[in-house]
């Protein structure tokens, strides 16, 4: 199995323009974690490393914290909030509501397409 999983990642409704303005990335993140990351800095070491620690399949509720850390520029409450991304998000994970693929707990495979899409807007 390989130690990282290739994804593109797209946000829309205004969410792009925290991430430098880009709608579309292709990222790729550590296919193992450490089995106690949460809410903290997504920081990962491959399955297998010498340090002992449990690992666990990587999820959506890593890659949330993963793209707080490595690539939105600004204004992290408005796209995190209480551990999850904020109400008025919609996700997709392959065309599907994310709420049907167990939401943070869906296990990321290797070419998944995950949508992130504000419904929120001022006025």
């Amino acid at each position: 199995m390989s130690a990282t999983i290739s994804l593109k990642i797209e946000f829309g409704g205004g969410l792009e323009l925290l991430f430098s303005n880009q709608r579309s990335h292709h990222v790729t993140v550590p296919a193992f974690v450490p089995a106690s990351s949460g809410t903290a800095k997504a920081t990962a070491l491959p399955a297998g490393d010498e340090d002992g620690a449990p690992k666990r399949p990587v999820d959506l509720a890593y890659l949330i914290f993963w793209l707080r850390d490595n690539l939105l520029k600004e204004r992290e409450e408005l796209f995190i909030e209480n551990g999850t991304v904020r109400p008025g998000i919609l996700v997709l994970v392959n065309d599907a509501d994310w709420e049907l693929e167990g939401e943070g707990e869906y296990q990321l495979k290797d070419g998944d397409e995950i949508v992130f899409i504000s419904t929120l807007h001022g006025g």
